[in-house]
């Protein structure tokens, strides 16, 4: 058995922390070493259309204001590289230049000059293996993009400029020939070897590295394959196949084609992608991930041969619900624990509703563009539509090595069961996250109408055996003799517009629909303020949510809702309607 720590002179090493360092010191010398290799000269062949990005990010960096850092870092210019959160996300999102898309995306001569000197400026104070940055996965990223993006590089930039740039895009693949292997299973080491295919294709003289990495390529779509991101996030999900997609368009415009397990990847890939889609074209936002670029979805789809497959009904952990023009897609798993990347979220039994192309219920998103207070607040159980018991999160947050978060104690029994009843599809779930403090399971019951008119639900909280009894009346007895309080939240989508009724919910859709929400068993029903995070914009954005309200005293309780649309508008009109969403939010509120 490993040891848990490594010691040295009294000093004691976590052993997760000892390996990461010596990891990196191998990636230290191994970009040291690089800078014995061949300057390249230039470009061949042209490289295929750069990736899309985000004109508004793009126009925001311009301002001083990366989205990522949680507020503005001073423009471009060599501070650039000094500034923003010492963390390993910010360093990885800032080092492989993933903001160099939405520069290109803003496009003219204002963001081709930052491009410029932004690179300019790494080359000096990082380009011969100082510095963060230098591991395989960021060296791909960033290889990846300088290469999608070196007409805008390139442009106008004189000779001493050109030779640089080439001298370390050569180092870069020549480290990460050397280091591809280090980087984690899964989308970090795809971004490692499609960074060397890609220059292996575009870098005059090192077609050498390419077979090699070709080989490694297939083998691990392969693996792929078997095993989804741990991170159960769509997004990731979604950012793994744009990768691998633009790799085999590379591969093509160089008269090659993608290999087996490269093409089947991207087939199978695709048809988990239309299970984790909503009927707008847009991807279901869970466990970090947002709704993709639009457009992003499609290509993948088109790329994979997915267009007449029908979708994966249960794939990653997640259960999608279709009828007519409505989508459910809920999160039917516990979620990602220790040593999952990415931000996992306490979401289970949580789910999303979309009519036609309008999103009704939502979570809050991801918070991870807009400053620690959001990027902690948005994991919690409340941000998102499920039920929360005494104002706990069905799972905690818990910082592990290196300062990396994952979620822990969590559900760890999540036994779902779907079927139809009378042509209308049924979900039925639960979950323990409460148990072990609260002796009380949630069960929740969904069941979608034929028609895509009525989503019908129950939400249970049950002792289920002596011992949880005990264990919930030891809790009530605690602080709570009325019961515990719970929560149903249903967080509505920025455009909805919602007013409390006698009876009822009433919530206008821009599409001309009206919704309502009605409930049984419930004490109190309310509209309370929340929030909507979305990376595309500025700023979170304040919005509502439902709240039904109830105690848990006894063994059991129950609360039957039901979300109807009770107005339609002809389906040829229902989606004409255009708007913006600017309000902000707090995350306090």
């Amino acid at each position: 058995m490993a040891p848990a720590s490594a010691r040295r002179g009294g000093f004691a090493m976590p052993l997760g922390n000892l390996i990461a360092f010596a990891s990196a010191a191998r990636d230290r010398a191994a970009a040291l070493g690089c800078g014995l290799s061949r300057p390249r000269t230039a470009l061949a062949p042209p490289p295929p259309a750069a990736a899309a990005g985000s004109a508004l990010r793009g126009a925001r960096l311009l301002e001083g204001a990366l989205p990522f850092a949680g507020g503005a870092i001073g423009p471009a210019g060599p501070d650039f590289w000094r500034a923003g959160p010492r963390s390993r996300e910010f360093t990885a999102r800032l080092h492989g230049f993933e903001w160099l898309d939405d520069l290109a995306a803003a496009g003219g001569p204002q963001a081709r000059a930052a491009a410029q000197e932004l690179v300019a400026a790494w080359i000096a104070r990082h380009g011969r293996g100082f510095g963060p940055g230098w591991s395989a996965e960021i060296a791909g990223q960033r290889l990846t993009r300088w290469i999608c993006h070196s007409g805008l590089l390139l442009d106008g930039l004189d000779e001493r400029g050109r030779r640089a740039l080439f001298e370390s895009m050569g180092r870069q693949t020549a480290f990460l020939r050397r280091r591809w292997r280090s980087a984690g299973r899964g989308l970090p080491r795809f971004r490692a070897l499609c960074g060397l295919v890609r220059a292996g294709l575009a870098l005059e003289g090192m077609d050498g590295h390419l077979e090699e990495a070709l080989v490694a390529l297939d083998r691990r779509c392969i693996e792929w394959m078997e095993a989804p991101p741990r991170s159960r996030s769509p997004e990731e999900l979604l950012e793994t196949l744009l990768l691998l997609a633009r790799t085999a368009e590379a591969l093509g415009a160089a008269g090659r084609a993608a290999a087996g397990g490269h093409a089947a990847a991207l087939r199978r890939g695709a048809r988990r992608l239309r299970g984790l889609r909503h009927c707008d074209g847009a991807l279901a936002r869970f466990h970090g991930g947002g709704r993709g670029l639009e457009g992003d979805v499609d290509r993948i789809l088109a790329a994979g041969g997915a267009g007449a497959d029908a979708p994966d009904r249960q794939t990653m952990g997640f259960v999608r619900m279709s009828a007519s023009r409505t989508s459910v897609v809920v999160d039917a798993a516990p979620p990602p624990g220790a040593g999952a990347p990415g931000g996992a979220h306490a979401s289970t039994l949580a789910f999303e509703l979309t009519s036609g192309r309008r999103p009704i219920v939502v979570g809050c998103g991801p918070g991870r563009e807009f400053g620690p207070d959001w990027r902690i607040e948005s994991r919690r159980t409340r941000r998102h539509s499920t039920l929360v018991l005494a104002d706990r999160s069905s799972a905690r947050l818990a910082v592990g090595p290196g300062g990396v978060d994952s979620l822990a104690g969590g559900p760890r029994s999540v036994p779902v069961e779907i079927d139809r009843v009378a042509g209308a599809e049924r979900l039925q779930a639960s979950h323990d996250g409460y148990v072990r403090e609260f002796g009380l399971t949630h069960m929740r019951k969904l069941e979608l109408g034929v028609d895509g008119r009525r989503l019908a639900g129950e939400d249970w909280l049950v002792a289920h055996s002596g011992g949880d009894a005990r264990r919930h009346a030891k809790a009530v007895d605690a602080g709570w003799p009325d019961g515990i309080p719970f929560d149903i939240r249903f967080h509505l989508h920025p455009e909805v517009e919602a007013s409390a009724e006698a009876d009822a919910v009433r919530m206008w859709l821009r599409s001309g629909e009206v919704w309502e929400l009605r409930a049984d068993g419930a004490e109190t029903v309310r509209i309370e303020r929340s929030a909507y995070l979305d990376g595309l914009l500025p700023d979170p954005v304040e919005t509502r949510q439902v709240v039904l309200s109830g105690r848990a005293a006894g063994r059991s309780v129950r609360v039957g809702w039901e979300l109807a649309m009770s107005e339609a508008t002809p389906t040829g009109l229902a989606d004409l309607a255009q708007g913006g969403i600017d309000s902000q939010a707090d995350p306090a509120g």
